[in-house]
């Protein structure tokens, strides 16, 4: 197993838009390689930093960074970020950060059936629990798998690779990436396969599906925006279309007020925005850091700033 790395992306810009108190409660819910969490916990003094993730390399690699630091590294998802802080008497939060989507490390250790580009068993668990890939694709039926291709993969030829993969696991059940990947690649006419890999939606569909990425992310800014003090910051970085739909949708509820018919002469409803934009665009990377780093080109972070707990009322800051 190769050491972990991962490339931290929008550090401070991220970091920055929280706007860490030295006195604050912070949580990172996708530790990675400790990147934000170390710059976090290095503008604490009597506050502290919790960092959590489902990988237990990235736990490992986290808990070697922060050491020496006012940090604690939890092994468990984001989306179970309510039993983690319970676990550790933590009540409400100042600020959390959400760097989403697959790590560096994951990609490139061949292992871990992540990659198109390496050989190995179609696995793709992040937390090593659960279905792997080749599960899903030797028991799901030919509509199950459509409708994972297209809803997480966006994949135009959803129907095709479908029905390929039927037709295969008849004879032999797919057991390893590249065997997947050339599957792929056989139902994509010739002039689509000069535009990228024809397998990267496939596997970016399937590590969402066996992952439950998009619930977990729903979960995850739910719980977390609920914990979040008035004045407090939820900082989320999305890497596909998919997942800033889900985290726009969101914050679109969390900085919605008056709620009432709009031929109503006045607001019946009461309901006024639990949330404030910090960011009115989503924040890019710089070009610096996208020549530095290729796998930032898609990042895209996106901050608000709780205003009270209930849109009809609650606690003010």
């Amino acid at each position: 197993m190769q050491p972990f790395s991962h490339e931290t992306v929008l550090l401070y810009e991220t970091v920055d838009a929280l706007n860490v108190r030295p006195d604050g409660i912070y949580l990172d819910g996708t530790a990675g390689g400790g990147g934000h969490s170390e710059l976090i916990a290095k503008r604490l003094t009597t506050g502290r930093l919790y960092a959590t993730d489902i990988d237990p390399d990235a736990v490992a690699a986290a808990t070697a960074r922060l050491a020496g630091l006012p940090a604690t590294v939890l092994h468990g998802s984001y989306a179970d970020l309510d039993r983690l802080l319970d676990g550790q008497g933590v009540d409400r939060l100042d600020g959390m950060v959400l760097d989403l989507g697959v790590s560096s490390h994951q990609l490139d250790e061949g292992e871990r059936g992540f990659s198109y580009k390496q050989d190995a068993p179609l696995d793709m668990r992040m937390g090593g629990n659960g279905p792997t890939a080749a599960d899903i694709l030797a028991g799901y039926s030919k509509q199950e798998l459509i409708r994972v291709l297209r809803d997480y993969g966006d994949e135009a030829f959803a129907p095709a690779i479908a029905s390929a993969i039927v037709a295969q696991r008849e004879r032999q059940p797919l057991q390893s990436t590249l065997q997947l990947a050339e599957l792929v690649a056989s139902c994509y006419p010739a002039a689509k396969r000069r535009s990228g890999n024809p397998a990267r939606k496939t596997f970016q569909a399937l590590r969402i599906e066996v992952n439950g990425e998009t619930d977990n992310i729903k979960n995850g800014i739910t719980a977390g925006f609920a914990r979040l003090k008035p004045g407090g910051r939820l900082a989320v970085i999305t890497f596909h279309s998919l997942e800033d739909r889900i985290v726009k949708t969101l914050f679109k509820d969390y900085l919605t007020g008056c709620i009432c018919d709009k031929s109503a002469p006045v607001c019946v409803c009461g309901r006024t925005p639990r949330a404030r934009l910090i960011t009115r665009k989503p924040v890019l990377p710089s070009a610096q850091e996208t020549e530095h780093n290729r796998r930032s080109r898609s990042a895209r972070l996106r901050v608000i700033e709780k205003i009270k707990d209930s849109p009809y009322g609650g606690q003010e800051g």
